[in-house]
């Protein structure tokens, strides 16, 4: 009756007062303070919380192990969680298999059982074949922490190189391996970072990586990327220095790529997430030089294809929307460029496959598909299966099919195979998962931001639901980075729709879904812009009564965090629940760990200059905690290897929230113990979703699931 009395009561009072029943006392140990301050531009600023910045000292382990005893404690001890984990599980535990794709004399493709903390690679010779395991990193470590982070295989198909990340971190080893006979051929490669591997025929490979740092590996400051190459047989001391490494230019990023023809070395360097400088070498002409095609990372520019000597580039490039021109590779820089695939009003991510150019639009944050040949001539638009996200549309250029995925918020991904030449799509593969989406709708609504910008949202929930303010919502947002975020199915999410949850979507400001402006319009001094999108997004759902501040909770990770630190303590009312993951929340310091000052372009930095620094004091969630404040029910996670984001930023909000919060509200961290970035562990992953919702639907004053009580009450 409790739950039932939950969703029936018909004002605001009844509902706080029901909530605070079902509250559990929360006892932190209280974390200690120092008197750590800095000046920025005459500005004092305390730092009280700046020894949880030390990743490898005992006391910091101390407070990690008794937040982490406190947060699961309260966890435990919600009566529905089992319940919960139950049915994530059964739905989670369905067959996944990935796009195949030919390598050699084999067919490979990734496949996961249902439950396997790890995707595993099978391959067969010829159609018909029964599939053979060919590598299984659930073998990597006893307990599913290590993965598998890339694989590349030699032109001939006949070697692998594939990384591995140990508990989540983004540092790697490389591994070589005979295909034939499953062995290892050579030592491992260490201390890789943030790079791919790419064969010059079958002699060796480039890959990318920052000197060992000094200090902790896992939050010490990294911003010297470089390029080597391999070559096989020979000890990694003598790998050869490409690009990089010259004390008067920096470059954070550094990517080498080899074209499918084996003929040019393509290089990119940039200083930051946007933008890159623009590099091709000869691999034909022994000891050529590098070419110049972009001295200047005021352009995001890559080449996709060559004909010969003749380029495809894809660039920005006084293209806010992206364009592909091409290039004669003796004379490539801009000047001499010709429009290809003209720029249009929406946003291009093209890909190559079969002879033919396949042009993917966001149209909205929705795919659509165009296929052109080699002239620039439009062969046909592609048929989708619906409204959604497509993506693949890759193959080598000898294939006659190729393979492309489509999803969508209430669909499960799904791969077709698609004939080149004819255009025809057919099922290939479509999973069987005990998942209606017909019982569910999905619409896209445009609403108004602060300043008048319109923003689009797409909204998901079961069909039939009542309007009526009263909806478990989870309202996820980016914003930033150049990052689109289209239509995709979660499984997780789907269990939260299940339960009468809605999930909601908005394409905020400083993604990429409208190109460059958009983009930029999320920056720096903009920045604003994109907490102002996310709090009219919260605004519109409550406005329209899919749901109310009770019933509201509000999710983001990574920059995505930021975005919940940033809202819940601008507007600490709007929401119920926050749920800030692995989160910049130090916007004064985060430049000063691992490869963060490589995001400037998007925040700038507290050292450019006064203005910018009071600027991001002005936001920054760390510092504008205050005392006497009820902050919504808060559960920060973070991982202790996470070396993209260092977790003291999760770790000194937690400690500011839970030092200042007033009122009943519990303000929680949850660290995962060996886990990065972002978990690629489906165990640990599943069990981070459990007492993410189940956090979510107590702190709403649900005693049982929501599904169990109809969730078809009228208020």
């Amino acid at each position: 009756m409790l739950s039932i009395i939950v969703l029936t009561v018909a004002c605001k009072n009844e509902t706080k007062e029901q909530n605070s029943k079902t509250s559990m006392a929360v006892d932190y140990s209280e974390t200690k303070k120092v008197d750590t301050v800095d000046t920025y531009f005459g500005t004092k600023v305390k730092d009280p919380y700046r020894w949880l910045e030390d990743d490898r000292s005992e006391e910091t382990g101390k407070w990690v192990a008794a937040q982490n005893k406190t947060t699961f404690g309260y966890l435990e001890n919600i009566p529905f969680r089992e319940d919960l984990k139950k049915r994530l599980s059964d739905l989670w535990n369905y067959e996944k298999v990935g796009s195949p794709f030919k390598e050699g004399d084999y067919t490979y493709f990734y496949k996961n059982n249902g439950l396997q903390n790890q995707f595993v690679i099978y391959r067969f010779k010829n159609e018909g074949d029964e599939p053979e395991v060919f590598l299984d990193p659930n073998t990597f470590s006893k307990d599913g922490t290590t993965s598998l982070a890339g694989a590349s295989f030699s032109k001939n198909g006949k070697l692998l190189a594939y990384s591995i990340s140990e508990g989540g971190s983004d540092w790697r080893k490389v591994i070589i391996k005979n295909v034939e006979t499953n062995e290892i051929v050579e030592d491992t490669i260490i201390d890789v970072k943030f790079s791919g591997m790419s064969w010059k025929g079958n002699e060796g490979f480039y890959y990318s990586s920052y000197d060992k740092p000094k200090g902790s590996e896992l939050s010490a400051k990294t911003d010297q990327h470089k390029l080597y190459y391999h070559k096989l047989g020979t000890p990694q001391k003598e790998d050869q220095l490409i690009f990089g490494g010259t004390p008067e230019e920096k470059h954070r990023y550094v990517g080498g790529s080899v074209t499918e023809d084996d003929r040019f070395l393509i290089i990119s360097g940039s200083v930051s997430t946007s933008g890159n400088k623009l590099f091709i070498k000869d691999l034909t002409k022994p000891n050529s030089s590098l070419i110049t095609i972009l001295n200047e990372p005021n352009s995001d520019s890559y080449i996709i294809e060559n004909v010969g000597s003749k380029l495809y580039i894809v660039t920005n490039l006084n293209a806010p929307n992206q364009k592909i021109v091409t290039v004669d590779a003796a004379n490539p820089t801009p000047e001499n460029w010709k429009d290809f695939i003209p720029e249009t009003e929406n946003v291009l991510s093209p890909n190559t496959g079969g002879g033919y150019f396949f042009a993917e639009y966001m149209v909205d944050a929705v795919s659509k598909v165009l296929q052109y040949d080699y002239d620039g001539k439009l062969i046909r638009e592609i048929e989708l299966p619906g409204v959604g996200s497509a993506n693949g549309f890759g193959s080598k250029k000898e294939e006659k099919e190729l393979y492309y995925s489509f999803t969508n918020y209430k669909t499960p991904g799904t791969i077709y195979k698609y004939d080149i030449e004819k255009g025809d799509s057919k099922i290939y593969y479509k999973p069987k998962i005990d998942f209606n989406p017909d019982n569910y709708e999905s619409k896209q609504v445009f609403y108004t931001s602060k300043d008048g910008t319109k923003v689009p949202m797409i909204i998901t929930h079961k069909k039939g639901i009542e309007l009526n303010g009263k909806n478990p919502t989870i309202l996820y947002g980016y914003g930033g980075f150049n990052i689109s975020l289209t239509p995709s199915f979660s499984i997780a999410n789907a269990v939260w729709m299940e339960q009468g949850g809605i999930y909601a979507v908005p394409n905020l400001r400083g993604g990429g879904e409208y190109g460059k402006k958009w983009h930029n319009a999320g920056t720096k001094m903009q920045k604003q812009n994109v907490f102002d999108d996310f709090i009219a997004a919260a605004e519109f759902l409550i406005a329209k009564k899919y749901t109310s501040s009770d019933y509201l909770a509000i999710r983001g990770g990574s920059n995505g965090g930021l975005l919940v630190g940033a809202t819940m303590t601008q507007r600490p009312d709007l929401m119920k629940v926050a749920l800030p993951a692995v989160g910049v929340l130090d916007m004064l310091r985060y430049h000063t760990f691992t490869a963060g000052a490589g995001w400037a372009y998007d925040y700038g930095t507290a050292e450019d200059n006064k203005e910018m620094f009071d600027y991001l004091k002005g936001y920054s969630p760390v510092h504008n905690v205050k005392e006497g404040v009820q902050y919504p029910a808060t559960l920060v996670t973070t991982g202790d290897h996470d070396d993209r984001v260092v977790p003291a930023h999760s770790f000194k909000f937690a400690a500011e929230l839970q030092a200042k919060q007033t009122g009943d509200n519990p303000t929680l961290i949850r660290i995962e113990t060996n886990a990065g970035h972002g978990s690629g562990n489906v165990t640990k992953t599943m069990d981070l979703y459990v007492d993410i919702f189940s956090f979510t639907l107590h702190n709403m004053g649900y005693e049982v699931l929501p599904e169990k009580v109809n969730n078809k009450v009228k208020g």
